[in-house]
């Protein structure tokens, strides 16, 4: 049987900017990404360094390391509101062309923090990761999926 949800404004605004902003990297569209965050947004990524406030010139050397467009899927993404905060978390698939020519392929976890603000909902913190071996190795663990 097929269970109807209804979402309320809050959550379908939350949602809305988090499609918009997947949409916006897999397009390369800086100014669109940063748009979907607050203009103190601080930003836990995979790459260094370990804290990144973002910005348009992080995200355009980024981007240039990929051929062409890639998708950046947030999929079965689990929202939490509650007056003028809310997290967000799921998991991430990102796949296309690197200029190197190898093909990525790779799962990984994302966390969201948002606050509304007089622009609406904002992205105020991101947080990724990918589990590692815990063999003694500390190698990522990029080749896991759901």
């Amino acid at each position: 049987m097929t269970q109807l949800v209804t979402l309320s404004r809050d959550d379908e605004a939350i949602r809305g900017v988090i499609l918009a902003r997947s949409r916006a990297l897999g397009a390369k569209d800086a100014a669109a990404v940063i748009d979907c965050g607050t203009s103190d947004l601080v930003c836990y990524s995979m790459a260094p360094p370990l804290i990144d406030a973002g910005g348009s010139a992080g995200l355009e050397a980024w981007f240039a390391t990929w051929d062409g467009p890639f998708a950046y899927e947030a999929g079965d993404v689990t929202v939490v509101a509650g007056g003028d905060v809310a997290f967000a978390h799921g998991l991430v698939h990102m796949s296309g062309r690197k200029t190197e020519g190898y093909v990525v392929d790779l799962w990984f976890r994302l966390t969201l923090g948002l606050k509304k603000t007089a622009r609406g909902w904002k992205i105020a913190h991101e947080h990724h990761s990918v589990p590692f071996y815990m063999d003694g190795s500390f190698r990522a663990a990029v080749d896991l999926a759901p």
